[in-house]
Order: C-alpha cells, then structure tokens, then sequence
C-alpha cells in the first residue's frame, strides 16, 4: 500500500538543486521514496497516450539499452508512454521517479490504474513527487503545472511520441526554456504521433536511434567492461545467454535460427524478446549484439 511509505515534505532549500534553477520552481514537493545520488543523471521520458506499437516498442528498448548506467527515468505516470517508461526502468534495473498530476495521497493518485505502478517504483527504490497538497484531485491545469516540474527536474527531455496539439510537447517546451537537452525519436511522416517528434528535429532536437545516443547525450562513455556486460546480461535466460554466445559475430536471421537447434517458432520468439531488451538488434539483413 502506498500509505506504508512515509510521505516527506520537501521546503525549498530542500528540493533537488537542478529544480530550484528554473524560473518558477515549486514552493514545497511532497515526496515518497528516496531521490537519487546527486551523480545520476536523470533522463525525462514522455509521449502520447494513445501510442502506436512502434512508440511502445522504442521507449521499451531504449530503456532497456541504459541497463547498468546510472540514469534515473523520469516520467507522469500517466496511461501510454509514461506507464511504459516507468515500468521498462523497472525491468532494466533503473531507478524511477514519477511526477502525477495529482497528490500523492492513494486516494487521488491519478490515474488509479497505476497505483500498483507507483508501488513497484517505491519498492524499488524510486519516487514519487508532487508540488500538490496530498489530497489535491487531478485537473486539467494541473497537468502542464507538473510537467514544468519533470522538465526542471532532469537534465534531458526524451520525447518519443506526440501530435503536434499534445501536452507532451509543453514538456519538451519547458525543457528548451530551462536550457535542459530535447531528444526526440524520429518517427513516420505518415504518423500523426510523429508530428511532434518530427517538428522538434526541424528546430533542432537531438534524434535518438539507439540507446548509445542517448549516452553519448547525457555525456556517459560507453562502456563495455566485463562489469557492465554482467550487469546488461543478468537477466538472461539460458536460451538468451545461448544467443549471445553464438552472436560473436553478426549472422543472418536464418544461420541463427538453425543454429540455436530449437523449433523456429521458439527461436523467433526469443529473438523478437532479445530485441524488444535492446541487446540484439537486426540490420542489413544480420543480427548482431548492441
């Protein structure tokens, strides 16, 4: 239960430094968990609500690829990316903050579907933030008012998906404002979710392809020590680690498939899982590690 946390109250000497720089910062935050070491760089991710497979499949695998770096994922907790982001940090042993729209009290944490969410990111070491009194419902104010709040907290925004008329897009706005780096993904002429991800690279955006663009970004060298290869591949499965091993050098999907030894339909959902992890990846018709 989220009441089993302990709710601080942040004055404004007390907020994270990096929030007390922007124009307008909050008074007070109301905070649950535990904020990150001053040294982790905190990545802001945000999108649409109504995300295509695509949108999901990116901010999956791009969070997956920052497994082992010490990058804290910021984020809504709203339906659509924001849910997605969360819980992909979760998977790839990140911390994660989450920033509602609401109060922070479970019984106006917005939405409610994501109280079991909130959970985890406390059990997990997270947090959750709120400049809102503890009972304080949702409105449609509250929302862009948070989203200065993400902006200002995070040294970078990450933008995956958006219609050019999206509050996502006052998230990035914020950020641009507060001289904090825009990332963006770029995404089909043809979408309307790739309006606003195509819009912020006219205006100078950084595109993000891979996860080592977005650590080459925040500033990280990108390190392949034998460490962090443990800390990307513990939680492999054995037919996973198989893959890895055999992956010394890139192969075509089909040499992989039958040499892993395994019905097709088995292989193909391992790789198509290794894929979505970000720790495989298929380019000129070969498959190769990230």
């Amino acid at each position: 239960m989220l009441k089993d946390f302990e709710m601080q109250i942040l004055k404004s000497e007390e907020i994270p430094e990096m929030l007390q720089e922007i124009s307008d910062p909050p008074t007070q935050l109301y905070l649950q968990g535990k904020l990150p070491n001053p040294e982790s760089k905190l990545l802001c991710v945000v999108g649409s609500r109504k995300y295509t497979p695509y949108g999901k499949e990116v901010c999956e695998k791009l969070i997956a690829g920052l497994r082992g770096y010490n990058i804290t994922i910021v984020s809504g907790l709203a339906l659509g990316i924001d849910g997605i982001a969360h819980r992909a940090a979760l998977e790839a042993g990140l911390k994660t903050i989450a920033v509602p729209g609401s109060g922070l009290d479970e019984s106006v944490l917005y939405p409610s579907t994501h109280k079991g969410l909130a959970e985890k990111i406390l059990e997990n070491g997270g947090a959750l933030i709120s400049e809102f009194e503890p009972k304080f419902r949702a409105t449609a104010y509250s929302f862009p008012q948070r989203n200065r709040i993400m902006a200002g907290l995070s040294h970078a925004t990450l933008v995956i998906e958006a219609e050019i008329k999206s509050g996502t897009l006052i998230t990035s706005k914020y950020a641009t404002e507060y001289n904090r780096d825009v990332f963006t993904v770029p995404g089909s002429i043809f979408s309307k979710n790739s309006e606003g991800p195509n819009m912020l690279l006219r205006l100078g955006a950084t595109p993000i392809r891979s996860s080592e663009d977005i650590l080459e970004a925040l500033g990280f060298k990108i390190d392949e020590t034998p460490k962090n290869l443990e800390l990307k591949y513990s939680d492999c499965s054995d037919e996973e680690l198989l893959v890895i091993k055999i992956l010394k050098e890139p192969l075509p999907k089909d040499e992989l498939i039958r040499t892993l030894k395994m019905p097709i339909s088995q292989a193909n959902a391992i790789i198509s899982i290794m894929e979505i992890k970000g720790l495989i990846e298929e380019s000129l018709g070969e498959i190769r590690l990230i």
